[in-house]
């Protein structure tokens, strides 16, 4: 058992954290307050290898794995927090759906687009009336010939991308749901009014009014549910490293600010309150990250792990929100201010602690592994 980086890893690390350091730093305060998505940044890093490290090169990506897409993740969010959102979607969620169960001329139109920096891809699957529970989606894809009439209402996802991977219902079931593609400025395709989350980044419904998909846009059929929602294993690394590496953000900032600040002629670092504050935070970051690279490491080696990705989401999502309180509490009101980026990490790391599973799914998964046993959270059917 080896808890050391390899070579090629450390060396990765570097080439990242200096081009962090070189393109993404100077503007990171305003970058994490701008409502558009960093389209400059993804273009920056589609130049530096840094989209689609986990797709095989035969697909226009990197070929490298998980965990050289953690390690991005972290050094990248160290520098500039709002970047790491580029990284992690174009590495994990949508794009490798797309790029593992897309023909060859859908990765052409939609995938290559992607890796290069050029487009902006965003899944659409949470609806008004089917949240945690998605097997209750209601979007139907109806067949219209070779090709299908999807008309329904998602709300949540990015209103600013430029293609949509959207959950549809062929028929009844779990094995009636799929998925298609879908492009900003279909016929039929709407972009409601944006809101804004606790985060500042925007979200709007999306609404479905007949919306023709020819078959070439199709990506899963009746049966592709299991197989889409499979990759949340790998969802769930990305999320959790980017709890994870806000959490550090904050913690290296209040370090740096409890070293320079003085309060009763001493320095913050010299009263024992805070010093046990920053020791319980090392703690848990420490802790964090090893299970974290686990569930890394382990799904790189295709071992099954889904306990694991699920006991690093929980504790990364709660390890980072904390880490991030604690270290606003320890910079006082300027820790709470938008001078600095340690209330947009606090601000951001309260909203992984939902999406892509929440905590308390996150807890009743691991429920079922602890006892081996499915705990179904509908209510029994008649009869039952």
């Amino acid at each position: 058992m080896d808890f050391e980086l390899t070579r090629e890893q450390e060396a990765f690390q570097d080439v990242v954290r200096a081009f962090a350091r070189r393109e993404l730093e100077p503007r990171a305060l305003e970058r994490a307050h701008a409502a558009e998505y960093p389209r400059e940044v993804a273009k920056k890093m589609a130049g530096a290898g840094l989209l689609g490290i986990t797709i095989p090169e035969a697909d226009g990506g990197q070929g490298g794995t998980l965990m050289d897409a953690v390690l991005a993740i972290e050094q990248v969010a160290l520098v500039c927090p709002r970047s790491a959102d580029v990284v992690q979607e174009g590495n994990f969620g949508a794009i490798r759906v797309l790029a593992q169960f897309a023909s060859a001329d859908q990765k052409r139109r939609f995938l290559a687009p992607l890796l290069r920096g050029e487009e902006i891809i965003a899944v659409a699957m949470t609806e008004p009336d089917a949240g945690s529970a998605t097997t209750d989606l209601a979007t139907t894809a109806t067949p219209d010939g070779a090709g299908f009439r999807v008309s329904g209402t998602k709300v949540f996802p990015n209103p600013h991308a430029d293609q949509y991977l959207v959950y549809v219902r062929y028929g009844p079931g779990v094995n009636g749901i799929g998925s298609v593609m879908v492009r900003r400025g279909a016929q039929g395709f709407t972009v409601g009014r944006p809101a804004k989350f606790m985060s500042g980044a925007d979200w709007a419904p999306l609404y479905f009014d007949n919306v023709y998909v020819p078959p070439e846009d199709v990506l899963l059929r009746e049966g592709g549910f299991k197989k889409q929602i499979a990759g949340f294993n790998a969802e769930r690394i990305g999320n959790a490293a980017r709890s994870l590496a806000f959490g550090r953000y904050c913690f290296n900032a209040a370090r740096d600010y409890a070293r320079t600040r003085k309060q009763f002629g001493r320095l913050l670092c010299e009263f024992q309150g805070l010093q046990w504050k920053f020791a319980d935070m090392k703690t848990k970051i420490d802790a964090a990250q090893l299970l974290l690279y686990r569930a890394a490491t382990n799904a790189d080696r295709g071992f099954p792990a889904a306990d694991e990705t699920t006991i690093a989401k929980l504790m990364c999502n709660q390890t980072g929100f904390e880490v991030a309180s604690e270290a606003m509490q320890a910079m006082g009101g300027l820790g709470y201010t938008q001078e600095t980026l340690v209330e947009y990490c606090f601000r951001r790391t309260r909203g992984w602690m939902i999406a892509g599973g929440s905590i308390e799914m996150m807890k009743n998964r691991l429920a079922e592994i602890v006892f081996e046993r499915r705990f179904p959270q509908r209510p029994p059917r008649r009869g039952e």
